[in-house]
């Protein structure tokens, strides 16, 4: 009955990766749009760290962790997320549903692992109305569109408390971008229409070192470097007028991009490594934190050419951990849920109108055994801020509810009969 809901739901989950208008955010408008949380809702609920490794987890973001994987395991996870937007004088509330990840992986040898599957890089989703002072000019942005990518992980511990791992991943995806403007008493408007069909490859590789002090505690140590995302684009832009009275488009042309050297570009997300340390007992308790910094201000997109926009240096701060009563409990069910908590403050590098836009949030949440196997239902609570009010910016409060599926198999048994 378990395996027909899995592979259900993984048909659903596939189709809705490619089909989903994953942001609301008027910030998806900058860079390449949102750039979507790569951790399942177990690391997520952490404040977001990576650092920790078991059997029966698969780890996005750490391939290191592969190497601890003794099950096959199938994963997916969904958020939705509600969101208050506001300015200095008004105030909206939006919501939007995603699917976060699709992912398998299995042990290949002793202390060996590897995953493969899909999950989303960034969204692009908004629609933004400036008026001039006068109010006799308008101009409506609106943006769709977004970036996957699909992996594949191998991680192995060639040493004692050593693991090393690497990901391998290819993005691709299509970033729509329209601008309208309308003068007030004139019937026509005028319309630019851009979009851009972006692929490229990148590698993860990742480092852990997790010695026993004393027989029982566990110091956890990591370090990730996700290499320079190089992503090729290749754009196209449309110009014209339509009629205010019924939109349709009057003349619409194909503007010469290979004469402005705008017709192939490269997007370049630089360099992020993250270092990480924890302690704790294992599956009994952990609390740890991660430090992760990016030479953001060496990204730029020459096509689009937004003015009021600087990028600066990117880091993230992680801190979180995790706690279990007692995961061999036979009659008390609560005392084998996991129960996870943390916190995160990310400075995203991206300055509007002079003004940096960073983001804090608050998590939570639970892991929750499934039958008496070693699949668990994991779900999490995230409570945060991003952006400002000052400078005619907008603030968004968040609070995001993840679902994370995570459900275990024995494969490549060698069965014995006696």
């Amino acid at each position: 009955m378990v395996k027909k809901f899995l592979i259900a739901f993984f048909c659903v989950a596939a189709h809705g990766i490619f089909a989903q208008n994953g942001t609301v955010s008027p910030y998806s408008f900058f860079g390449i749009g949102d750039l979507r949380n790569s951790g399942t809702v177990d690391n997520q609920m952490m404040g977001g760290m990576s650092l920790y490794a078991d059997s029966i987890h698969i780890n996005l973001r750490n391939p290191a962790a592969y190497s601890k994987l003794k099950l096959t395991t199938y994963t997916a996870g969904i958020s939705h997320n509600r969101l208050r937007l506001k300015d200095f004088t008004e105030q909206q509330n939006v919501s939007v549903t995603n699917l976060d990840y699709l992912a398998i992986g299995f042990p290949i040898a002793r202390k060996a692992g590897m995953a493969f599957g899909i999950m989303p890089l960034s969204s692009v989703g908004y629609e933004l109305t400036d008026v001039n002072d006068d109010e006799s000019v308008t101009n409506v942005y609106t943006g769709d569109g977004g970036l996957n990518r699909i992996f594949v992980s191998i991680g192995f511990e060639p040493i004692k408390n050593v693991s090393l791992g690497v990901t391998g991943n290819f993005n691709f995806g299509t970033l729509e971008y329209q601008r309208i403007q309308s003068v007030e008493g004139v019937q026509f408007g005028t319309l630019d229409r851009r979009e851009s069909r972006i692929n490229g490859l990148d590698f993860n590789y990742a480092l852990n070192y997790t010695p026993t002090i004393k027989d029982k505690y566990t110091l956890y140590t990591s370090v990730l470097v996700n290499t320079q995302i190089n992503l090729a684009s290749e754009n196209s832009e449309r110009l014209g007028s339509f009629s205010l009275a019924n939109g349709q488009e009057i003349e619409v042309i194909d503007v010469n991009l290979d004469a402005l050297n705008l017709k192939n570009t490269e997007l370049k997300i630089p360099t992020r490594t993250t270092l990480g340390i924890g302690f704790g007992e294992n599956k009994k308790w952990l609390i740890g934190g991660e430090y992760s910094f990016q030479q953001f201000s060496d990204f730029q997109n020459a096509f689009l050419g937004i003015e009021n926009v600087t990028y600066k240096d990117a880091t993230t701060y992680a801190f979180g951990g995790y706690w279990i009563p007692d995961y061999r409990s036979l009659t008390g069910y609560f005392k084998r849920i996991t129960y996870r908590a943390g916190l995160r403050y990310d400075v995203s590098g991206l300055e509007v109108n002079g003004r940096e836009i960073n983001d804090f949030g608050i998590t939570f949440g639970f892991g929750l055994p499934l039958s008496n196997n070693f699949s668990n239902l994991n779900l999490g609570f995230e409570l945060g801020k991003r952006g400002t009010t000052d400078a005619n910016l907008i603030e968004e409060g968040y609070f995001k509810i993840n679902v994370g599926l995570s459900l275990n198999d024995r494969w490549f048994l060698k069965r014995k009969i006696n």
